[in-house]
């Protein structure tokens, strides 16, 4: 009895006839001065009483054991076990050890909370990678081509879930995001690529798209513009600003071309599925809007969206 009141836990002796012999450590919820005898009712209230009453009503024979689970206020839950002992031959007592299960009920609800949250981003996670196959598929002249950008829109989307995680899932910076998706074609040129404006915490869906359309302008970039050879540095700018009376937030890619490249025309240029990710999936994705242009020896990408469907 000495350890378990040390470890926190309350216990209470009554004889056969359910009158209390000892009561000891009762939580503070049901520490009260009391002006009688007491009684499940004046211990712990009416509506516990009922409930320890109808437990108690079967624990007629030495050994039996039963445990309710009560809840008190918003946020409290207190464990009682209640077990019938045989102090001494033909004496009966009911033992109830009391244990509060508050912080253990707390830790399970947060548990099961992450794993609906983990869940639902995973399923949206799968609608993306779906959304990326299909389209993939749609603009590949052959398997080899599918499977090279495939990987690469893959490989974008880990690594933007990579700092949604990093951050416990509150989202991604956009500069980071910027350099997590831009230096891996430029790892010895990182200077190409200038960030500037507002470092925004972006939310978790607005990381992975907006990640995409980053994965998606820089591969252009260096496949098909003049980033490598003419080493004219990339613009990228991230600003808050109103719009239509919303706090909104807008992205700015601006790379300048080089009059070869340009020759080649924007059909040359304008990947595909590219295109359509900078131009319609993304937008759609955080409720924005978007314009990517090629004209007069540059390329222009820019996304403005609503900042609370997008970023903190």
């Amino acid at each position: 009895m000495p350890a378990l009141i040390d470890l926190g836990a309350s216990i209470t002796i009554q004889d056969a006839r359910q009158n209390y012999l000892l009561v000891t450590n009762l939580p503070d919820v049901w520490s009260v001065e009391l002006l009688s005898a007491p009684s499940d009712i004046t211990l712990f209230g009416a509506e516990v009483a009922t409930k320890l009453t109808a437990l108690k009503r079967e624990m007629t024979t030495s050994g039996r054991k039963a445990h309710l689970e009560v809840t008190v206020g918003s946020d409290e839950v207190y464990e009682f076990r209640v077990q019938s002992v045989e102090f001494q031959e033909g004496e009966l007592h009911l033992v109830t050890t009391i244990i509060d299960r508050s912080e253990e009920r707390h830790r399970e609800r947060l548990l099961r909370a992450l794993l609906r949250e983990v869940s639902h981003r995973s399923k949206n996670l799968l609608a993306i990678i779906q959304s990326i196959a299909l389209q993939t598929a749609r603009y590949s002249g052959s398997l080899e081509l599918f499977l090279h950008k495939f990987r690469g829109r893959l490989y974008s989307l880990s690594q933007s879930q990579d700092l949604i995680t990093d951050s416990s899932w509150r989202g991604a910076y956009f500069y980071e995001l910027v350099q997590q998706q831009t230096d891996k074609y430029l790892p010895e040129n990182t200077h190409l690529v200038h960030v500037s404006g507002d470092n925004v915490l972006l939310t978790p869906n607005a990381s992975l798209h907006l990640g995409l359309a980053l994965h998606e302008l820089i591969v252009n970039a260096v496949s098909h513009g003049s980033v490598l050879r003419s080493g004219k540095v990339i613009e990228v700018t991230c600003l808050r600003l109103p719009v239509d009376g919303h706090d909104s937030l807008e992205l700015v890619w601006d790379e300048v071309l080089d009059t070869e490249k340009t020759a080649e025309g924007e059909d040359a240029l304008k990947a595909h599925f590219g295109s359509t990710v900078l131009e319609r999936v993304v937008p759609a994705s955080v409720n924005g809007k978007a314009r990517y242009e090629i004209s007069s020896g540059r390329i222009s990408y820019r996304l403005v969206f609503p900042l609370e469907s997008g970023s903190d």
